[in-house]
This record gives C-alpha cells, structure tokens and sequence, in this order.
C-alpha cells in the first residue's frame, strides 16, 4: 500500500510503498480520509511527550470503508495510509448525511470538546472564552459549548478566522491582543498553553475552571496552588488517549450522545480543507503554520 513514511525527526515525508499492516485481530479501514492532528506536528517535530519509534506512518484519525463496504469512523495508528488496522472498539459507523473528509473531522477534536464540557464543570449558563477557537478543537467547542448553553466568547490569532468563530456561535470574538482587560469568564478552553494559559487564569471569575488540553504554543508554566487557592479557581487536564485507555467507557458514552447531537444538527466538523496524499507537506504546513481554520484532512 502507499503511505506517507516519516524517517526522521523534522525531516520531510517519504511517499512509499509499505506492506499492508497485519490484521491480527484488528479491522482493517480502507482509508478514504485521515484527519491532521497538532500531535502529528509535535511528534514530527519531536517534541511530543510520547514519541513514536521512527520511521513511523502518523495520523491517528481516519474515515473509509471496512471490506463489505460499511462506511466508518476510527482512532487508528497509521492513518497516513491506503490501509490501516484499528481495534475493532474504536471504530464507530459514520453517519449516511456525512462525508469521509467530515469524519475524519468529528472524533478526536468532538470528544476532546464535549467529554470535559460536560463531565467537568457546569456549562449551563456560563461565559466560556474558547483560545484557537477557529481551529479543529476550537470549532467543536464553540458549537458544544452553544448547545449546552454557554454564552461564547472565541479568541483566535488573525482577524480573518473570526467571523468563522461568529458563524459557529460566538457572541463575541477577538484577536488575542485585542481581548479586552476586564473580560471576565467562568470558563476557559485552551488548546494553546504557554503565554495565553497565564493569561487566562486572571480572567477567570471565582469558581471558574480552565480546561487544559493542549501546548502548541508552548508548554505549560508552573502554577502554583496558592494562585488557584487565592482566586477561587481550578485547573483540569485532558488528554483523550490516556481516558480512551483507563475509562473506555466513559468515551463511548459520549460518542453515542455526540452522533445524536450530530444527527440532530446541533454539531457538525468543520474541513477547513482535503488535500491529496501528495500535499501531505502542504497539509503540515498549513496546520504548522496555523493559516488554517477547522480540520485538514488528507485524502489517499
């Protein structure tokens, strides 16, 4: 099969062919689309906690078809592929309404959005400020965030990502810079980390909780209890793989809710673009470089 190999830490794409993986108790997914990640970046640039051994073929998120033609969503490893074996508990069926580039669009950043939005903190009611809110995790908290109930305020980092963030269902969107001094939220969703998690945490109104999921723009500083003890507030930490390891069940609930909310139309993946397997550099770059908005997807 034809894939995209990775031999080297910031070193460019291979486009080989590789043997078909081995099924060995695993349904194999004929790859019709595969989702770009940000943890793709970070490994590829070898700054991911958990880093792969190398060569590799990345992408963990696909869309395609089974052998009889059932058309499905899955996690995967080796997703940057015409093939890939998954374990059959996270495939899940996609939708008839949806395309493959909209399916490799939903799991990972929908259940990134909604498992913490709704087993955390109280939504109902609150003001939830949403950092890179025009990009894949962003998208599907503003329009989680919307159908819980939360008034939306969306931060992106150019002007032209934000009337996006307003079509979703942001009451109020800025520029990073331009956030204004005395925004005050109850909750704080951040794929981002580095500057703009401290930042957060002053905007935070008492018994307020930041939600931390990501680091691309930075790690993480210290903070430390007395800050959080002083201010009322708490801080969480999600890391999708690690709960699909230890509380499997808790991600397929919140599958099944997520597919009605889409179903109903409540949600829906935003593919800010579908590029070829052959512009898989274009497609790095593009998320990289943070010039896109939604999901990239990669077409085999």
């Amino acid at each position: 099969m034809r894939a995209a190999l990775l031999r080297e830490v910031d070193g460019p794409f291979e486009l080989a062919d590789v043997p078909d993986p081995d099924a060995d108790g695993k349904t194999l997914v004929r790859v019709r689309a595969a989702g770009i990640n940000f943890a793709d970046i970070l490994i590829r640039r070898g700054r991911y906690p958990q880093m792969p051994e190398l060569p590799v073929v990345l992408g963990s998120e696909i869309a395609g078809e089974l052998e009889d033609g059932t058309r499905v969503m899955a996690f995967a490893s080796g997703g940057y592929a015409e093939l890939a074996a998954v374990d059959p508990p996270q495939v899940v069926p996609l939708p008839a309404h949806a395309s493959f580039a909209e399916g490799a669009s939903f799991l990972l950043v929908f259940l990134t959005a909604y498992i913490p939005l709704t087993r955390l903190p109280r939504i109902a009611g609150s003001r939830l400020l949403v950092h890179a809110a025009a990009g894949g995790v962003g998208t599907a908290a503003i329009q989680v965030a919307r159908a819980l109930g939360a008034d939306v305020v969306a931060a992106a980092g150019s002007p032209e990502k934000l009337d996006l963030c307003r079509s979703l269902g942001a009451a109020e969107a800025y520029v990073y810079d331009e956030i204004p001094d005395e925004l005050r939220v109850d909750v704080v969703v951040d794929p981002v980390g580095g500057e703009l998690f401290e930042r957060a945490l002053g905007r935070m109104r008492p018994l307020g909780t930041l939600i931390a999921i990501g680091f691309a723009a930075g790690a993480w500083p210290d903070v430390s209890p007395a800050n959080l003890v002083g201010r009322n507030v708490g801080v969480h930490g999600f890391y999708l793989g690690r709960l699909m390891r230890h509380e499997p069940a808790v991600v397929a609930e919140a599958v099944r809710e997520l597919l009605g909310m889409w179903d109903s139309g409540a949600v829906h993946p935003v593919v800010g673009a579908a590029l070829p397997l052959d512009e898989i550099e274009r497609a790095h770059e593009l998320v990289e470089s943070r010039k896109s908005t939604g999901k990239v997807v990669m077409l085999p």
